[in-house]
């Protein structure tokens, strides 16, 4: 069967459309890795007028959450190695935003508490955070970041072997 002159070219606008419109699973990976770069920097760049790096944020807004957690208890909350959280703990404590004390029923476990310096620096996080994010959604519409936020969740739950909670019903 032979095809006509405009079956060839419906069919190269097709495959021109396809390319151009194309989407590779491979794609999703390196873009969201640059994207949360971007948002990262853009973070520690706003942290760093109020003396936090990167890092130090999610130390202070856990214990602010969730007073007096031993520094290996924050590295598994905030998915760092234990070697990490203690180096990152010493040197919040030598800026002053962190506490080192003993545990009132083991002397031999250390928690970490926020100082008053540590505690006042929560509210200037979250304006950082605002302000990054901010930033990052410029030109967004509410429904595209509803949608995105909603995606990006879903991802998480999926990377992390998590079924989707089942939809309420009304």
């Amino acid at each position: 069967m032979s095809k006509k002159k405009g079956d060839k070219k419906d069919e190269k606008k097709e495959k021109g459309a396809k390319k151009k419109g194309s989407v590779s699973v491979g794609d999703l990976a390196p873009a969201l890795t640059q994207a949360a770069r971007s948002l990262r920097t853009a973070l520690s760049r706003n942290l760093a007028d109020g003396g936090l790096y990167a890092g130090q944020d999610g130390v202070i807004l856990q214990l602010s959450q969730d007073p007096g957690l031993t520094p290996g208890q924050l590295a598994q909350r905030l998915g760092v190695k234990a070697p990490t959280m203690t180096r990152t703990v010493g040197r919040m404590e030598a800026q002053g935003f962190v506490e080192r004390k003993p545990d009132g029923g083991d002397g031999r476990l250390i928690k970490v508490h926020l100082t008053e310096m540590g505690r006042q620096s929560v509210e200037r996080i979250h304006r950082a955070i605002d302000d990054s994010s901010q930033l990052a959604l410029q030109g967004f519409s509410e429904k595209e970041v509803r949608t995105l936020l909603k995606l990006l969740k879903a991802l998480d739950r999926n990377l992390h072997g998590v079924e989707a909670p089942e939809p309420e019903e009304e």
